[in-house]
């Protein structure tokens, strides 16, 4: 946990001044290893809140993923909102052909939607003249709003740092030896366990100092322990199939949240449709307002239902949905309404897909990893595909490949389940270093096995 905190205290920094930098770029290459790092530190933040949630709350860690994500789509429908007084209607660069492009801004704007822009290729604007945007003002408000998250880290650091020197909770609530058969008991025990050792408490007053044999889990005790392979020894076919499938149904679904929101604005314009653009640009924003609205239901509903029954609704629910946006590819109302759907049905997979998988792995964080990866790559890829098949193929192909991508999360999820089935029960029997041994925590919230 000190080194997670201190990783998100250090993203979170970054990104601060990451969003400080770049009205001050004036440099694409700049621009673009600023941008990454950025990427590289919010795929930090990503993927560390979700494992230590998975690993601090277990099987009540559906509920709090809930709550992660509505703020996740929470601040993606706010972001646009902190930058839109700053956004000009007029031409950000001035020119002589001011008056001839100064149209094609409400359209721009409009376009300019949470995460991904719309299509802007067929616009002209002036490259050379005097820059007359405020949108600096922007990324320096955003920069300091993320001031006090960057504080509470690191006050939350600070206090678990007090906590262990003041109180060891490892040295507490640890079995105890009588002091005379310490190095007896401590030769026991490594026979079975090699990572034991002696932990004692500070003398006070009269008390003299107790000692305790404290024994901790190897592989499950930083931050890269997913990594090490000692940790793969002895498992099952199964335990890399759940892993597998897990990430796919996320590559899916994570990977139709980009390439909609991306795309619907430019599918709505296009024919048979043909939607002006201020009624168009209002689509991506009813899709991340139904997902932050989905997030928010989810929270309680998490609370009664299984996480499995919530991601087999979830696709299925995408499924049918884009079915019924290909019959009724005509009708702008429905299109609406179908983007509204696909928004609450897509709100709460990852975060229960979250929380299905680490349950069939007895929560000991690893498969978030590999979850959050294959979302994030899914995003980026289906965007890049659905991108050239509709450049190719015209805009019918949007939802096309939106049903396509549907069918296959439903498939993997099929398969996630029969996986499910196969994976081997946690056992007493079952070997200290396989990674099928049920994960125990005690008092001290350090993970045994």
């Amino acid at each position: 946990l000190a080194q997670s905190l201190f990783a998100l205290f250090a993203s979170s920094l970054a990104i601060s001044l990451v969003f400080a930098i770049i009205p001050l770029c004036h440099n694409v290459v700049v621009l673009a290893v600023v941008m990454a790092v950025a990427g590289l530190a919010m795929g930090c933040i990503d993927t560390i809140s979700n494992m230590q949630l998975v690993k601090i709350y277990q099987k009540d860690s559906a509920i709090f993923l809930q709550a992660l994500h509505f703020f996740v789509g929470f601040g993606a429908l706010l972001s646009p909102l902190i930058a839109d007084p700053f956004l000009s209607d007029t031409n950000c660069i001035l020119s002589n052909s001011t008056a001839n492009a100064s149209s094609n801004l409400p359209h721009i704007r409009k376009s300019l939607v949470p995460h991904h822009p719309g299509n802007l290729s067929h616009y002209d604007l002036p490259m050379k003249g005097m820059v007359v945007t405020r949108v600096s003002y922007a990324f320096w408000i955003m920069a300091l709003i993320n001031q006090p998250v960057n504080t509470f880290i690191f006050l939350l650091k600070v206090y678990r740092w007090v906590k262990k020197e003041v109180v060891p909770a490892e040295v507490s609530s640890a079995p105890r030896c009588p002091t005379s058969s310490m190095n007896l008991c401590l030769a026991a025990e490594r026979k079975t366990n090699p990572h034991c050792g002696l932990a004692s408490t500070q003398p006070r007053g009269d008390v003299p100092a107790k000692f305790a044999l404290h024994c901790f889990s190897p592989g499950h005790d930083d931050l890269f322990s997913c990594c090490q392979s000692k940790n793969f020894r002895g498992a099952s076919y199964t335990y890399f199939a759940v892993h597998i499938t897990g990430a796919l149904v996320l590559f899916m679904t994570d990977g139709i949240v980009g390439e909609y929101s991306g795309f619907v604005y430019s599918y709505a314009v296009e024919e048979p449709l043909s939607v002006v653009h201020k009624v168009a640009g209002s689509l991506p924003s009813l899709f991340w307002g139904s997902i932050t609205l989905g997030r928010l239901i989810s929270i309680p509903v998490s609370h009664r239902m299984k996480p499995a029954t919530m991601v087999f609704i979830n696709v299925v629910g995408i499924l049918i949905t884009f079915l019924l946006l290909l019959i009724f590819s005509y009708s702008v109302v429905f299109l609406f309404v179908g983007t509204a759907s696909l928004g609450l049905f897509l709100s709460s997979t990852f975060p229960s897909m979250l929380a299905y998988t680490e349950d069939i792995l007895q929560y000991k964080g690893c498969a978030t990893t590999v979850l959050v990866t294959g979302a994030g790559v899914g995003e980026m890829v289906l965007q890049l595909l659905v991108g050239s098949i509709i450049h190719d193929q015209g805009s019918y192909s949007f939802l096309v490949c939106g049903m396509i991508f549907g069918g296959l999360a439903f498939t993997f999820y099929a398969f996630l389940l029969f996986f499910h089935r196969m994976y081997p029960k946690p056992s007493a029997a079952t070997d200290d270093a396989s990674p099928d041994k049920a994960a125990v925590t005690g008092d001290t919230g350090q993970y045994q096995r």
